[in-house]
């Protein structure tokens, strides 16, 4: 088939209505005295053209702008040869009006379908994705039960192996319970909190599990207003991302620093780094890639979904930047910061005792 007929056979019912409103505005020009039936036949049969093809918004207005001139100029000579007034022409931007109005409510009703197709399809991916996740431990799990059961005696590597899988087990539900919650109406219990708390809290949690050269430091003295457990928990993941990404003395700095009506929580590596490619995707859920460089599938799981789920949830947004074999940062971008008005401290304000924290150097916000 040439292209041509390909073309024919695609916009067949374009053409066949082009010819019919050609045909009525010869009409509507050569009879004068019967304008108004030829006049509403061309517009009555675009609306009814537009309701069946729905037509890309460009294309929609084009079409509208044609037939607009089109019947100006027919009417516009009917108007100079026969009784009517020049009040005939009213009818023209009337009916383009119209029109408009219909192809708006379709636009929204697109829109409006476009995102339950979205919608589910995201659902159909956690529910795939979470099935995925979970049933590899539970096979193990599964298996080594039926070892203990049929065995004579409990192994001591089997139980091992057992709680693990019931800890990845259960880690995963976690994450997945916070995903969808933080995706939830109004999920969010906001309170006053303080930044500086915030990171004191997580140098007393993290300094202790991992051997890395730690900083902690927050420049932001005010509140915040946000939810104190889900931003933890935000923090958490990205600390818990930093430790992974490094070895045994590798520098990780959490800081925190106030820009206008923002909180920004900084964690920094001097890890691998992620290559450039990568960076688009860390947010995902679940992803993987080859890195052909490295020789290594990099993988996503639920920790980097739901910092982003997180900070979405808190009207905030949250930026990486990487490079490979230097390190890695996350930020957090938290709305809701209110600077102290007074001489007071944060924590002198919410009632709060100062945390001790270890002796750090002066605050670096770029990649080392």
């Amino acid at each position: 088939m040439s292209a041509t007929a390909s073309w024919i056979r695609k916009y067949w019912l374009e053409l066949l209505w082009g010819l019919f409103a050609a045909v009525n505005l010869v009409v509507l020009m050569g009879l004068v005295a019967f304008e108004t039936v030829p006049f509403h036949f061309v517009w009555v049969s675009l609306t009814l053209v537009y309701g069946y093809r729905m037509w890309q918004l460009r294309s929609t207005l084009y079409t509208l702008l044609g037939v607009c001139v089109a019947t100006a100029f027919a009417l516009g000579w009917v108007v100079t040869r026969g009784p009517q007034g020049v009040d005939e022409l009213t009818e023209v931007p009337l009916m383009g009006a119209m029109f408009l109005a219909m192809v708006w409510h379709t636009e929204r009703r697109r829109a409006a379908v476009e995102d339950v197709r979205r919608a589910a399809e995201r659902e159909h991916a956690f529910v795939r994705d979470a099935s995925h996740q979970l049933r590899t431990p539970i096979t193990i799990a599964r298996a080594h039960a039926e070892l203990l059961r049929n065995g004579s005696g409990p192994s001591h590597d089997d139980l091992n192996i057992l709680t693990e899988e019931l800890s990845r087990l259960s880690t995963v539900a976690e994450g997945l319970l916070i995903l969808a919650s933080t995706q939830e109406f109004d999920s969010l219990v906001r309170t006053t909190i303080d930044p500086t708390d915030v990171i004191d809290c997580a140098g007393r949690r993290w300094t202790v599990s991992a051997e890395r050269q730690w900083r902690f430091e927050c420049d932001a003295a005010g509140t915040l207003s946000a939810d104190r457990l889900r931003l933890d928990s935000a923090l958490d993941a990205l600390i818990e991302n930093a430790v992974q990404a490094t070895e045994t003395g590798g520098r990780i700095s959490v800081l925190c620093r106030a820009e206008g009506g923002y909180a920004v929580l900084e964690v920094s590596d001097s890890g691998i780094g992620i290559p450039e490619q990568f960076l688009p995707r860390v947010f995902d859920r679940f992803w993987s890639m080859r890195d052909v460089d490295a020789g290594v599938t990099r993988r996503t799981g639920l920790g980097l979904a739901i910092v982003k789920a997180i900070v979405e949830a808190h009207g905030g947004s949250v930026a990486v930047k990487s490079v490979v074999g230097v390190g890695t940062m996350f930020s957090m971008w938290i709305p809701g910061f209110e600077a102290l008005t007074s001489a007071r401290s944060s924590r002198e304000l919410l009632g709060r005792k100062p945390a001790k924290m270890p002796e750090t150097a002066s605050r670096q916000r770029e990649l080392v």
